[in-house]
């Protein structure tokens, strides 16, 4: 649940960056929207790998 959360958060950031002027601008093309979701799901993927390191590594 955590990697959802952080997806979340780092994504709405991230996509108010780089997309926020045609976020508000309401003009999203089908590029826009595919941006966005990689926006989310990259976060999601580095936080996702990131604790099945960290539980490999404490296990051992």
């Amino acid at each position: 649940m955590t990697a959802v959360k952080i997806s979340i958060l780092v994504g709405t950031i991230l996509a108010l960056i780089n997309q926020g002027d045609t976020i508000l601008q309401m003009s999203l093309s089908k590029q826009n929207v595919a941006q966005i979701g990689l926006t989310y799901l990259v976060p999601y993927c580095v936080s996702t790998y990131s604790s099945v390191r960290a539980i490999q590594h404490h296990s051992i």
